[in-house]
């Protein structure tokens, strides 16, 4: 029996009942992490899976599943990814309005996510942006009280949870996703040969060269929760791959993006040149003015 560590939220569970119905002989293992208390979402994202790699360190699970978007880009020693299934809809949703240009001048749209921010008032510098926590449920409980006009998820959240018809997607060329967004990503004890072995029958080729890219753009711009980061890498079913990239302010006042082509067999290679070229073009300034502008005086 393997026992598979996940966080306990509705989301989080579904999840992993998609790795598991794949596994077979699953004990799911739920796990509370510091991201389920209502924290500062400019805290480093490790609160989402800190407490479920622990558990795998001390040996109480074998194996993990995480939304990709939610792993840090540097690993604790001992642990790897040893496996990306197919990946969902990576795209941000809308839900209250059916595109970005219907909401009227001072709509109010709720995120928690500083890059989300940042990208709908660069699009939009007249809506008002306002603070959103809480899983699915409470997020479209708030909308549906009428606490905001609009409010934005992630698509794949939305799908995995049965209800994809309560938000439309939001064209990637327009929001770029949060890198990894729409992935789920299974990890494990560094030389574990059997989880390697297991999880790896579950990893779909295109997930992974995509997952590989958007996290070296992350790694090399040195980009944490404080700072607006997308990234999405796409296959042209010939080999090829295309990464999109965007890095902003969180008021949309100044932002940068890139698109790349390059080689799907050597994805980070992809994910690094395009992290040079954000780079060249103002990225650190404007990402350490983010930190700056995001971080607790």
């Amino acid at each position: 029996m393997i026992r598979l560590g996940t966080r306990g939220s509705a989301l989080a569970l579904a999840q992993a009942r998609l790795v598991a119905d794949r596994l077979g002989g699953v004990e799911l293992v739920p796990i509370k992490t510091s991201g389920d208390r209502r924290v500062d979402p400019a805290e480093d994202k490790s609160r989402f899976v800190k407490e479920i790699e622990d558990a795998l360190l001390a040996g109480e699970v074998d194996l993990a599943v995480h939304s990709a978007k939610d792993v840090p880009a540097d690993l604790p020693d001992g642990l790897s990814i040893v496996g990306v299934p197919a990946r969902a809809d990576p795209r941000d949703a809308l839900c209250g309005a059916a595109t970005l240009d219907e909401l009227p001048g001072g709509a109010t749209v709720g995120t928690s996510s500083l890059r989300r921010r940042a990208q709908l008032l660069a699009l939009r510098p007249d809506l008002e942006v306002l603070d959103l926590h809480g899983n699915v449920d409470t997020r479209l409980g708030r909308l549906a009280a009428g606490d905001y006009d609009a409010v934005v998820l992630a698509a794949a959240g939305l799908e995995r949870l049965g209800r994809p018809h309560e938000g439309v997607p939001v064209p990637a060329a327009r929001m770029v996703p949060a890198p990894g967004q729409g992935c789920l990503v299974l990890e494990a004890r560094t030389g574990d040969e059997r989880m390697t072995e297991t999880a790896g029958r579950l990893t779909d080729q295109d997930a992974l060269a995509s997952l590989l890219a958007e996290r070296a753009v992350v790694a090399a711009l040195g980009a944490t929760c404080r700072t607006p980061i997308g990234a999405l890498a796409t296959g042209h079913g010939d080999g090829g791959l295309r990464l999109t990239a965007f890095a902003g302010l969180p008021d949309g006042s100044h932002w940068i993006g890139d698109s790349l082509d390059g080689d799907a067999g050597a994805p980070r290679d992809l994910g690094h040149e395009v992290a040079s070229r954000l780079m060249a073009a103002g990225a650190a300034e404007l990402l350490a003015e983010a930190e700056r502008a995001a971080t607790p005086q």
